[in-house]
C-alpha cells in the first residue's frame, strides 16, 4: 500500500520534510498505527507520538485514529490551530 503523507506549519519545521510517500505494511491499518509508526523513528520524529497534540487528516477529511489507512490516501498532520 502506497500512500502520501503531508506535514504541516510547525511540524514541517521540526521534522524538515513537507511530504512523503510511503509504502506501508500491510499491519498499518488505521491511522493511530501509522502516527506510531512514524514517532517510532526516533528523535524529532517523537512529535508525532500518541499524547502529542496533532491534527490530522485523510484525503482533507478531519478523521481519529482508528480511521483505516487505504492504498493511495493522502495524509496530512499538523498542530492545532490557536487564534485570538
Amino acid at each position: 500500500m502506497s500512500i502520501k503523507v503531508l506535514y504541516f506549519a510547525s511540524l514541517r519545521e521540526t521534522l524538515g520534510y513537507s511530504h512523503e510517500t510511503l509504502t506501508l505494511r500491510p499491519t498499518i491499518a488505521t491511522l493511530g498505527d501509522l502516527r506510531s509508526h512514524l514517532a517510532r523513528r526516533g528523535g524529532v520524529w517523537e512529535a508525532l507520538s500518541e499524547g502529542r497534540n496533532v491534527r490530522a487528516a485523510i484525503n482533507q477529511e478531519m478523521v481519529g485514529p482508528d480511521v483505516a489507512v487505504n492504498d493511495r490516501d493522502e495524509i496530512a498532520f499538523f498542530p492545532p490551530v490557536t487564534g485570538g
